[in-house]
């Protein structure tokens, strides 16, 4: 995979597969039920916020350390939201279709944020 200039946070791909990650995630919760309005629905909003907030705040960090540290943040959301995929696969609130092709995204935001965090670390020395 090939980074162009990275001038924005808008410019990191991580935060471009986490933008779409948090999006899906949003097609979910408007498919809940009424009774998971306030507890799943709540969870996965948050959490799907967090993915691309915390990338965009550690790009606004001074050091390549704090910037570090907010993706890690990121990284642990995107793994809530499977989380709460699997728990909205158990109790049949989406199918296999939608339950695969978002965990199969997370995965490759997951992947992609990994990367931004090894480039992060190689030019933090």
């Amino acid at each position: 995979m090939t980074y162009g200039p990275i001038k924005h946070f808008k410019d990191i791909e991580a935060w471009k597969l986490a933008r779409e990650l948090r999006i899906r995630t949003y097609g979910v919760i408007k498919k809940l039920p009424s009774e998971e309005k306030y507890d799943l629905a709540s969870q996965m909003r948050r959490a799907a916020i967090s993915c691309t907030a915390n990338i965009a705040e550690g790009y606004g960090r001074f050091h390549y350390q704090e910037n570090i540290h907010f993706c890690r943040i990121s990284r642990g959301s995107m793994y809530e939201i499977q989380e709460h995929l699997i728990t909205c696969m158990d109790n049949e609130y989406i199918t296999k279709e939608i339950y695969d092709s978002i965990w199969d995204l997370s995965i490759n935001a997951i992947k992609t944020l990994d990367g931004y965090i090894r480039y992060l670390n190689k030019n933090a020395t």
